[in-house]
């Protein structure tokens, strides 16, 4: 059993450079991709990532909310994923919240780029692995 979840997997994603996003396509099948790190997060509930406003995902998305995310840790090869709903945010203040400098690379006319919007995942459970071991758990 993990002694302190939200610390053990805090720590974890915080040391990824690229999550995994998974979202569910019209034919009902899982959709799966490598993303940068979040942006912010809040505990393990709350998770806010930068993305195309034309892309695939978000229209999926938009019809079916139900998502995942993952996060693995190669070098001890342990991994955690979390199960909930994704948001497609377009919002003003969304958006700047995690604007980074650079970001015109993605966005070229800036933070108020119509194809530049935010996903906000939040999640409900998860599934934890490490050391030949899987643990399931509930958030909060």
């Amino acid at each position: 059993m993990m002694r302190d979840p939200q610390k053990t997997i805090g720590n974890l994603i915080d040391k990824q450079k690229v999550s995994f996003i998974a979202s569910i396509s019209e034919e009902g099948f899982p959709n799966m991709k490598a993303m940068l790190a979040p942006r912010k997060r809040e505990g393990i509930k709350e998770f806010w990532f930068s993305t195309n406003t034309s892309s695939m995902r978000v229209g999926q998305y938009r019809k079916n909310p139900n998502a995942s995310i993952y996060f693995y840790d190669k070098r001890f090869f342990r991994g955690v994923m979390l199960v909930g709903t994704m948001e497609v945010l377009e919002d003003d203040e969304s958006k700047r919240m995690i604007w980074q400098h650079g970001d015109t690379m993605y966005y070229p006319k800036g933070v108020t780029d119509p194809d530049y919007c935010v996903l906000k995942f939040t999640a409900q459970k998860g599934r934890y692995y490490a050391n030949f071991h899987s643990e399931s758990f509930v958030i909060e």
